[in-house]
C-alpha cells in the first residue's frame, strides 16, 4: 500500500486544513456553548464549506460534484474534525446519502433530487432509522421475529404511500431538506424482508419535525424527531424495490461491496479529534511551567503524551488502510474494526488530554473538556456491543 498523497489529495487536505483553522475553529467553542439545541447551528459555516466543495465531495463529477475517492474523503473528514468534530460530521453526513442517490436511484430520481442538492448550498441530507422503541434491533434484528425493529408503517394507496409513526434522534432532521426513510411495508415479515426505503422531502404533506434534542457532545450537529401523520409519499420516491431492506439497497450501491461508509466516516472523524487533542496536550506541556520547569519534563506527562500519540498514529494507519481498501474494492471487516477501535481511542486520548490540562491545578481548558464530551458520542453511534457482535459475525463468515 502506497499512502503517498497525490497532488489532488494534497490540495483537498490543505483546503480543508485552511478552512478548519480560519473558519471552523474560531466559532467552534462559541457554538458549543449555546444553551438551546437549535442555537448551536450556524448556516454561514455550511454555506462557506459548500462553496469550497465539502458538502458535495462524494457526488460524481458527471452530476456536478467533486467525485473524490475514499482516501481523499477520509483526509478531509480528519482535517475538518481538527477544527470541530460536529461540523465535520455535518458535511460528511451528506456524502453517504448523496452517494446512495447517485449509486442506487433511478435517473428520474437523480434529476429530481441530486441536481437540486448540488445546486443549493443549504441542502442537507439525512436518514431516518431509529425510533423510540427500535434502535439496536434495526442493526442486528432477529431473523424470524416480525415484531423486532422499526415500526413506522407505510401502506400503499394508488400511486402514493401513507406513512404513520415517528423517528427519533435523526441526524440533520431539524435542518435537512431530503431524507431516506425506512418504513415497514409488510408488518408480517421480518425486518429485512418487510421494509422499504423512501425518499421524503421536508415539505411532504403530513410530515413534520418534532423535538430538537439537546446533547452534551456534538452540540453543533443537529438531531431531531420526525413525525409522520398520514404523510403522503409518491410511489415514484421508492428507492429500489418494495420490501427490500435498507441494508440490501445500500449494499447494492456500495462501491466496496458491503463495507458501509459510516464506519470509515466515524473512524476518520475520530482521527481528527485525536490529532487536535495531541497537539493541544503537547503545546500545553511545553508552555506551562510547574515547580519552575516546563510540565513536559515530568516523566508522567511524557508517558501520557506517548500513549496519546501512539494510539492516534495507530488509528491513522487503520483509517488510511480502510480508505485504501474501499477505493480498491477490497472486502473485509476492517471498516467495522476501525470504527470500534476509534471508539476506544478517541475516548482515551481526549481524557488524557483533559488530565494533562488539569495537572497544573488550574481550571480545565474548555476546549479540552469539549473534546471529551464529543468523544463520548462514539459509544452511542455504532461503537457499542451490538456493532462489535455484528463485526465478529462477519469475521466468522
Amino acid at each position: 500500500m502506497d499512502f503517498i498523497l497525490s497532488n489532488e489529495q494534497r490540495h483537498w487536505q490543505m483546503t480543508a486544513r485552511k478552512f478548519a483553522e480560519e473558519d471552523i475553529r474560531p466559532i467552534s467553542l462559541a457554538r458549543d456553548e449555546k444553551t438551546g439545541a437549535s442555537e448551536t447551528f450556524d448556516w454561514e459555516i455550511v454555506r462557506k464549506g459548500s462553496k469550497l466543495g465539502f458538502r458535495t465531495l462524494a457526488v460524481p463529477k458527471e452530476w456536478g460534484g467533486e467525485g473524490t475517492d475514499f482516501v481523499t474523503q477520509a483526509i478531509v473528514m480528519a482535517e475538518l474534525a481538527r477544527g470541530d468534530s460536529a461540523i465535520s460530521k455535518t458535511f460528511s453526513q451528506n456524502w453517504k446519502w448523496s452517494h446512495l442517490i447517485s449509486a442506487t436511484c433511478t435517473e428520474e430520481q437523480k434529476e429530481r433530487f441530486l441536481r437540486p442538492f448540488v445546486a443549493d448550498d443549504t441542502f442537507l441530507l439525512g436518514k431516518g432509522i431509529s425510533e423510540p422503541s427500535a434502535g439496536s434491533d434495526n442493526r442486528l434484528p432477529p431473523a424470524d421475529d416480525p415484531k423486532a425493529g422499526l415500526k413506522l408503517k407505510a401502506e400503499r394507496r394508488g400511486d402514493e404511500w401513507i406513512l404513520n409513526g415517528e423517528k427519533c434522534f435523526i441526524a440533520n432532521a431539524p435542518v435537512g431538506k431530503l431524507f431516506f426513510i425506512d418504513a415497514r411495508t409488510d408488518p408480517n415479515a421480518p425486518l429485512r424482508q418487510g421494509t422499504t426505503m423512501f425518499l421524503v422531502p421536508r415539505d411532504t404533506p403530513g410530515f413534520r419535525i418534532g423535538k430538537v434534542f439537546n446533547k452534551s457532545g456534538w452540540r453543533f450537529y443537529q438531531y431531531g424527531e420526525m413525525i409522520f401523520e398520514n404523510a403522503r409519499v409518491p410511489h415514484a420516491n421508492v428507492v429500489g424495490q418494495v420490501n427490500t431492506s435498507d441494508m440490501k439497497v445500500q449494499q447494492a450501491g456500495d462501491r466496496t461491496g458491503g463495507d458501509i461508509f459510516g464506519d470509515l466516516e466515524l473512524a476518520a472523524n475520530a482521527l481528527g479529534v485525536c490529532t487536535d487533542a495531541c497537539e493541544m496536550a503537547l503545546h500545553h506541556a511545553r508552555t506551562v511551567r510547574q515547580g519552575g520547569k516546563p510540565l513536559f519534563e515530568q516523566q508522567m506527562i511524557q508517558l501520557k503524551l506517548n500513549q496519546m500519540h501512539m494510539l492516534t498514529e495507530a488509528l491513522r494507519s487503520f483509517v488510511m488502510r480502510v480508505a485504501w481498501e474501499h477505493d480498491h474494492k477490497v472486502h473485509s471487516a476492517n471498516a467495522g474494526l476501525a470504527m470500534n477501535f476509534s471508539t476506544d481511542v478517541i475516548q482515551e486520548v481526549t481524557e488524557i488530554n483533559l488530565d494533562i490540562h488539569g495537572d497544573t491545578g488550574c481550571s480545565i481548558d474548555p476546549r479540552a473538556e469539549k473534546l471529551v464530551r464529543d468523544g463520548f458520542i462514539w459509544s452511542h453511534l455504532a461503537g457499542d456491543s451490538v456493532q462489535r457482535m455484528k463485526v465478529a459475525r462477519r469475521l466468522a463468515r
